[in-house]
Order: structure tokens, then sequence, then C-alpha cells
């Protein structure tokens, strides 16, 4: 697992002076719930990421200052799971309690990595059964490398591929796209290279893409408006 990674002992450690209720049982009450899923090692240690203590640290926030149930929580973190912002909580804190200045407030958990079955991903997407057959023989869906699972990337092209095929749109013009973003990343990888072997930081592949995404789509409206 990438990052840092720590021990339940640890985190309790960390939000302690935070949350004065924390306790090892509690923690494991609430990955008992579904709220936390943290990594196993092989002698079978918790190990918790960066993450999931920021996942921790939203789920007692809720609960300490805005009396949120589990069944709530869980929602907001599924909503974040999928990309989306959960809704705002205005609920003021308990009486005799200040509110947590901003800069105490909890940082929102990043979405945890998305691995769906096929049965779950048809569902999500709402594509049809053929048309998913379709776009992976043309490679523009994939499972997961190494798995049977889908990954948030190919449940975005899916839901993608889903609304451009109510305009007259099928897997031939997508494989028009997929070829053009494969030229696009040998590119950057190629620009890439000689900062790659200085650094070896993978994030600045990831921010180049981003930025390249960026500008691809400001070039495609452009043209569309001339």
């Amino acid at each position: 697992m990438a990052g840092e990674v720590r021990r339940i002992g640890q985190v309790l450690a960390i939000l302690k002076n935070e949350f004065s209720d924390i306790s090892i049982s509690k923690i494991r009450f609430l990955e008992s719930e579904g709220l936390l899923t943290p990594e196993r090692a092989p002698s079978g240690y918790r190990l918790y990421s960066e993450n999931d203590i920021a996942r921790l640290r939203y789920i007692l926030t809720m609960q300490r200052d805005h009396y949120l149930p589990h069944k709530v929580i869980r929602e907001h973190l599924d909503m974040i799971d999928r990309g989306l912002t959960p809704p705002a909580v205005n609920q003021p804190a308990p009486t005799g309690q200040a509110a947590a200045p901003a800069a105490q407030q909890p940082r929102t958990p990043q979405p945890k990595e998305l691995r769906l079955s096929r049965g779950e991903f048809l569902k999500a997407t709402g594509l049809p059964e053929a048309f998913l057959a379709e776009l992976e023989r043309q490679h523009i869906i994939t499972s997961r490398r190494g798995s049977r699972f889908y990954g948030r990337d190919a449940v975005t092209i899916g839901l993608v591929a889903r609304r451009l095929a109510e305009y007259g749109m099928d897997a031939r013009h997508l494989r028009a796209f997929q070829l053009a973003a494969t030229r696009e990343v040998g590119l950057i990888e190629q620009a890439l290279a000689p900062h790659l072997r200085r650094s070896g930081n993978r994030k600045l592949a990831a921010e180049v893409v981003q930025l390249a995404a960026t500008a691809h789509a400001a070039m495609m409206r452009q043209a569309m408006d001339r």
C-alpha cells in the first residue's frame, strides 16, 4: 500500500486530543459497521493510511458535532467514494462546546478505490450488456489490471458512452477518442522521461495528464466556436 501506514494504537494516539472518547474498541466497532476498511498486514494487524485516518476523523466529527447516525454518515461516505460532495451539515455544535475553528475542520477523505463486479458495473452505468461487450472488444473499457473488477475510470467511460449513444455515437467513435488519447499519453511520457529519471516522482505524470486534459477540453470548445 502506497504511503505511510500506522497501526491502530498509533491512530488512537493521533486522534486522542481531538476526540477524548475515542478508543480502540470504538475504532473496531466503526470498522464492523462498514464505515472503515483498513488494509490488513499478512500478520493480521490493521494498517491505516492517511486517508483512513482522514475518514475516521470525518466520521468522529460528524458524530460529535452534528449527531449524525451511522446510516447518514455511511451515505456521506458513499457519496465521497463516488466522487460526489456530501450535503453540507450546518447543525450547531452541542451546548457549551465551541465549534471547531476552520483550520481544525476535518479534511474530506479521498474516494476509496472502486472495485465493481460486472453486474455492479452494468447497474452503475446503465449500459446494456451487448454495448459493454462491444466496448470491451474495442478495448475502450477494461477491467482493472490483473482482476475481473472495474475501476472508477471505467465507470466514467461507461457513463459517457451511454450518454453519447443517445446522440448516435457508438463504440467506433469512442475508439477514435481512445486512439487520440493513447497518442497524447505517448507524447507526455516521451516529454516527461528525463524528469522522471531525475526525480522518480510518478505524481508528476498524473499532474501533467490532468493539465493536458484541461487544455484538450478547452481546445475542443475553442474549435467548436470557430
